[in-house]
């Protein structure tokens, strides 16, 4: 569509440098309020991580959808599937998500759910876009928008999350570290388990706004995993910094990513006749390795484009329950309506439970292949399909492989960098290959 702003999740860069400023943060919250009065809008919700930068987001955009006439529910910090859960339960027809993720905190961004709890239609993101070329308006004084604080937001969302595991199923006799990253679900996740019955060790729950993903988190699992075997702790659960991925550590101290769990997550549906086509949605990042189990399952699995939002698309389109990626974003619609942490995670508990066995042997049936991903800086957003030089690079590196291995290359939706992605069955040859590829993308790109 040639977006200028919202890419795969959002509007996303660093705090200061355009678009993530606050007088376009100001203009932003106006383009989407016309955007949504126009459609018979007439509340938001706004949440945020605990990056220090959403102090100064939550006012501009507070600002900026009052002045279009849009009336503002402030949620505090929050995760973004717990403000996608409130849009829904509290009657409002759109949710602001204050949050950059996985991202350091000097990076913030900016999301939108739509009344459903889903992501916004690409026609509204659009529209919204072209909003922004337009001078700044003010409503009539008498039809400005007014702000309220949701006082009871996190024990609305905690007996939500604890709503999605199966009554008959308690997490007594398990001991959990959970790693909230410092960020959103710092105030929310050890309440959820501990309220289940668990036996909760908190780790990453003290935000200080400078703090949020600093070397814990889902994508920095070391501390954790360290924590677990420390504890002799049966496993371990880490959330990235609003709450919408999850990573797990067995008892063992073994790293699983989202491949892992949704492996369980299905397999578990699939026990209990609760997979609707025989089928999931991954993305073409998803592990070989996922593949050939599911085909031992009799589970078909589908690859969508990487990121959350295609996920969804093909799942919608098949009529399919269950999908996700490595990165953690798992998502149960027959749970949920977006991907969740706390909820993947309890999913998988509860196959962990009612199946009596250790999180290590929950997952046995599956064996990653070798995979390697290298992240290559570019000046801007360019696309490698372009270049013939790395087309060849490719298709070599492909018969190398032979049938056995994959070769992925694709421009980042959130970053300016190329991801480059070979997965074979040798790690040596894998590793190899990836960063003789990424060397010719580099060269290519920079030509």
């Amino acid at each position: 569509m040639g977006r200028r702003f919202f890419g795969t999740d959002g509007i996303r860069g660093r705090v200061g440098e355009p678009p993530i400023t606050a007088d376009f943060i100001l203009k932003l919250g106006w383009a989407a309020g016309r955007a949504l009065v126009s459609q018979g809008c007439n509340k938001v919700l706004i949440g945020k991580d605990t990056r220090i930068s959403g102090y100064m987001f939550e006012s501009a955009l507070e600002a900026g959808l009052s002045a279009a006439g849009l009336d503002i529910a402030l949620l505090g910090p929050m995760p973004t599937p717990g403000i996608a859960y409130l849009t829904r339960t509290l009657n409002a027809c759109a949710g602001v998500v204050i949050s950059a993720s996985h991202n350091p905190y000097y990076d913030n961004g900016i999301k939108f759910f739509a009344r459903d709890g889903a992501k916004l239609p690409d026609e509204l993101e659009a529209r919204i876009e072209a909003l922004l070329d337009e001078p700044l308006t003010t409503a009539d004084s008498a039809a400005l928008g007014k702000a309220e604080r949701i006082e009871d937001a996190r024990g609305r969302y905690i007996e939500f999350c604890k709503s999605t595991l199966p009554s008959r199923i308690s997490l007594r006799h398990l001991k959990i570290v959970v790693d909230c990253a410092h960020g959103a679900t710092y105030h929310i996740a050890p309440s959820v388990f501990s309220e289940l019955g668990a036996q909760v060790v908190p780790m990453g729950v003290s935000p200080n706004g400078l703090n949020i993903n600093d070397g814990v988190g889902s994508t920095q699992p070391e501390l954790l995993r360290q924590a677990v075997i420390a504890e002799r702790a049966d496993l371990g659960i880490a959330f990235d910094g609003d709450g919408d991925r999850v990573a797990m550590i067995d008892g063992n101290g073994r790293v699983l990513n989202g491949d892992d769990l949704l492996y369980v997550i299905a397999r578990d549906r699939l026990r209990a006749g609760q997979l609707p086509g025989g089928a999931v949605v991954g993305t073409l990042m998803s592990n070989l390795g996922l593949e050939v189990a599911f085909n031992e399952l009799g589970i078909d699995l589908h690859r969508a484009k990487v990121g959350d939002r295609y996920v969804m698309q093909l799942l919608n389109q098949h009529g399919l329950m269950i999908g996700g990626e490595g990165s953690g974003h798992i998502i149960c619609l027959d749970r949920t309506t977006t991907g969740d942490g706390i909820v993947s995670a309890l999913q998988v508990l509860a196959a962990m439970v009612t199946a009596d066995v250790t999180l290590a042997e929950l997952t046995g049936g599956m064996s990653q292949y070798p995979q390697h991903l290298v992240n290559v800086p570019v000046a801007k957003q360019q696309d490698p399909a372009g270049s013939k030089r790395i087309q060849e690079a490719v298709r070599q590196a492909e018969l190398e492989l032979g049938v056995r291995g994959r070769v992925l290359l694709r421009p980042s939706g959130t970053e300016p960098v190329i991801r480059v992605m070979v997965e074979g069955e040798d790690e040596g040859q894998v590793a190899s290959l990836a960063s003789a590829l990424a060397g010719t993308v580099r060269e290519a790109m920079a030509g």
